[in-house]
């Protein structure tokens, strides 16, 4: 570490080993920038823009609310501005950056031409409240898509409103409830089994029921004796994900729906992973009930993306009747309007009312209908096809020297699933992940499903070409076959990331949320009389 200079700032010691080279004097290695927080570069007396001095007799329209003191917010010019967030953004990983292999929450490549359409002025600038009227166009959107989401899931009906996976997750549960309740059936118990999703059995508890686990058969599927055994006249339904958290199709799905709906349940899919069988399979021949669709998983909408994301839910015949507020009806002049209220005459009525103020995200629905569109029916069913074959080309890539819990259990769908057994020396598969950051990849998801001791759950989407596919398998052997020796350098890594391993438990649990200026050291000036904030 060398010594502070005239402003009192020392430098940070390089983020590597010894071999990586000794110490900077400013903290950078290379193109890779140390960036200090912008409130350590940025002072508060200081602006990027100069304003003239306010009139002392101008009226102001703030009353009670004009500020009366300092907001202690960093100023900085306007080239220090963009360093700042350009070098921050170079520490981050990103699909545009390489494989992205997060499983069971797929990370994959958003068309550009989706970005174009979203941006679309028409889109862009749609008011919710905007009149009817002048949002035509807008509400022909949503309802094609709307179409779309019928057709490829085989079910009558679709609510366009809920904003995310576990938000569709709920709508779809509050719709069972409310059909319960219409046959005056008090149901109480909803049951997940241990393949779902981990936000099933927190939407069921949100929504009011007792939730009990079904055991997963040595193979990695819904145990279909047990889940018969436990139907009785107090369970409302069924929650289960397909294809399933390990990977798998969850083959007996028509077997379990048949023998809820004999009990009188009803039988909710975590439609999730809808990406690994859109176009082949149609949930609504299997008896689902209720179905929530992730478009940034299956449609290729960024997470987020510029506001809340979506989830919408398709519906059965039996919960149609039920379906939240708004939807977008065409009418028979060709016309859409947007139905908000409740009316006897209308097949709405019994409704159970609203998820949400307004009915939908538009940049979501622009992007994930121009991601239908671009595919057609036969592009989607290849989508599928490509997301199956490339997560069965790493199981089968890695599997002789990755333990691969239920690698005979036949293909897998649209994830592989591995586990740390066979590491030695006390490594574990938080070492590997961290080895995967030098070797610069993002980690895959680690220790979920829960089911799996050690999970390392991979999905590499259909974005992938062969040749990318290639360079992660040849990263994940090398690491592998470091783990089974028991490489001690692991348990060190990452040492080419900005910042070395982090102390994740106690982050965790007492996380520094706000910055404070550091006391100075007796003799040297504090940030403010330095200029800092």
């Amino acid at each position: 570490m060398s010594a502070p200079n005239a402003s009192g700032w020392k430098p940070t010691a390089p983020q590597a080993n010894d071999e990586a080279g000794p110490a900077t004097t400013t903290g950078n290695r290379a193109l890779m920038l140390e960036e200090k927080l912008i409130f350590e570069i940025g002072g508060s007396e200081t602006t990027g823009v100069d304003l003239p001095e306010p009139r002392g007799d101008a009226p102001h329209r703030l009353g009670a609310q004009l500020r009366t003191g300092e907001i202690g917010l960093p100023g900085l010019s306007e080239p220090e501005a963009v360093r700042h967030y350009t070098r921050l953004s170079r520490q981050n990983y990103a699909i545009d950056l390489g494989l992205f292999p997060l499983g069971s929450c797929t990370m994959k490549h958003n068309p550009r031409l989706n970005e174009k359409v979203a941006r679309m002025p028409g889109f862009l600038d749609c008011h919710p409240l905007a009149p009817v009227h002048t949002v035509q166009g807008a509400l022909a959107v949503i309802h094609e898509l709307g179409e779309w989401l019928k057709a490829l899931t085989g079910m009558p009906a679709v609510a366009m409103s809920p904003k995310a996976g576990a938000h569709g997750e709920l709508c779809g549960i509050l719709a069972i409830r409310a059909a319960l309740e219409a046959r005056g059936d008090a149901r109480q118990v909803i049951l997940c089994p241990e393949s779902a999703h981990g936000t099933n059995p927190a939407t069921a508890a949100f929504a009011g029921y007792k939730v009990e686990d079904i055991p997963a058969t040595a193979e990695g599927r819904v145990d279909l004796a047990a889940l018969k055994a436990r139907l009785g006249p107090d369970v409302a339904g069924v929650m289960i994900t397909n294809p399933n958290t390990c990977g798998l199709f969850e083959r007996d799905f028509r077997e379990i729906a048949d023998a809820v709906h004999a009990a009188g349940g009803l039988v909710y899919c975590d439609g999730a992973n809808f990406n690994a069988i859109v176009g082949r399979v149609r949930p609504g021949d299997l008896g689902v009930d209720a179905m929530h669709i992730n478009l940034h998983k299956t449609f290729s909408t960024p997470h987020g993306g510029g506001g809340p994301g979506s989830g919408p839910v398709v519906f059965s015949e039996a919960l149609a009747p039920f379906a939240p507020l708004p939807f977008v009806e065409k009418l028979a002049s060709g016309e859409y309007r947007l139905v908000e209220e409740e009316t006897a005459e209308d097949h709405h009525a019994r409704s159970f009312g609203r998820m949400t103020a307004f009915h939908g995200q538009m940049g979501m629905f622009t992007r994930a209908l121009t991601y239908i569109l671009s595919h057609g029916a036969d592009g989607l069913r290849q989508v599928a096809e490509d997301a199956v074959l490339n997560a069965n080309y790493i199981l089968r890539s890695l599997d002789d020297v990755l333990d691969a819990p239920f690698g005979l259990s036949g293909p897998c769908m649209h994830e592989a699933l591995f586990s740390d057994k066979g590491f030695a020396g006390g490594l574990t598969t938080l070492d590997l992940a961290k080895g995967m950051i030098d070797e610069g990849f993002h980690p895959m998801t680690m220790y979920f499903p829960l089911v799996v001791h050690g999970a390392m759950l991979v999905e590499p989407t259909e974005t992938e070409s062969k040749a990318a596919l290639d360079q992660f398998v040849t990263a994940m052997r090398s690491l592998a076959e470091r783990a089974r020796a028991g490489d001690e350098t692991l348990k060190q890594a990452p040492y080419y990331a900005p910042r070395r391993r982090l102390d994740e438990t106690l982050a965790a649990r007492k996380p520094v949320l706000a910055w404070h200026a550091p006391a100075a050291p007796a003799g040297m000036p504090t940030l403010s009389e330095q200029g800092g904030s």
